[in-house]
């Protein structure tokens, strides 16, 4: 059960403290069809969310929604980040505070090198993530650094796309299909990459349609079906459930 963010003057105590980061009662449109049909789960600071369904359950939707990027007019609903009201936001005040989607598609710039993309991202001064940091964390990127950012192999744009969410020194990691076309051990880079950054703290949502990797890399999984909620718990117990998996993620 998802419990409303309570953001009241005793919200500090323990027993009403509200999660890092809360989705209450969101509906949300994709052009006249009602995709999010009033969802709703927490997600704790630093953990990794797999928000998993069939295709048209309304993962991406709600991503977009959660980084403001649908129509304001057809969503509905409470979204909370660090006690924040994302859903009074743009999207641009949304990415000032501190949440940052990766889609699918990655939207690499073209024209600019591997360095240059991240520049552009970055906050002035930096703040906790310098480029020398993302370089450590991916030391792949300091060796295309000079690289055009669109010519990289799709792994190699994949560790920029976050990369580059990750200079502006973001809250959330939002991540659709990010395993999208990977070779198996680019998939399993790009894991290990999300685990380096869980232990900086970072929250992650990740949608993907590999949901057995989601899975395994996750703490606890959200499952939509039609727009609903299904199923909200841990991820392990989804890896272990076949008759859950069937039903709603034809696994």
């Amino acid at each position: 059960m998802t419990i409303k963010p309570d953001f009241s003057k005793n919200a500090n105590q323990a027993a009403t403290a509200p999660a890092f980061f809360s989705v209450w009662d969101l509906h949300a449109y994709y052009g006249e069809s009602y995709i999010v049909q009033g969802i709703s789960f927490n997600v704790h600071e630093g953990e990794i969310l797999a928000l998993l369904g069939r295709n048209g359950a309304g993962k991406t939707s709600t991503l977009r929604a959660i980084a403001r990027l649908d129509n304001p007019q057809t969503r509905h609903g409470e979204i909370w980040l660090d006690r924040k009201p994302l859903h009074d936001m743009s999207s641009y005040q949304a990415a000032i505070s501190g949440c940052a989607l990766v889609p699918e598609d990655r939207r690499i710039i073209a024209g600019l090198t591997v360095e240059e993309n991240l520049k552009l991202a970055q906050i002035a001064p930096p703040i906790g993530w310098s480029l020398e940091r993302i370089y450590e964390l991916f030391p792949r990127l300091r060796e295309r650094r000079t690289q055009e950012g669109v010519t990289l192999s799709g792994g190699e744009q994949q560790m920029l796309a976050i990369a580059r969410a990750l200079a502006r020194n973001i809250k959330l990691l939002l991540l659709d299909e990010p395993y999208e076309g990977l070779a198996p051990v680019i998939v399993q880079e790009i894991e290990r990459t999300l685990n380096l950054i869980k232990e900086q703290g970072i929250t992650t949502i990740i949608v993907e349609q590999n949901a057995i990797a989601a899975l395994k890399l996750a703490d606890r999984a959200v499952i939509l079906d039609t727009g609903q909620v299904v199923y909200d718990g841990s991820a392990k117990e989804v890896l272990e459930n076949e008759a859950l998996r069937a039903e709603y993620l034809a696994i």
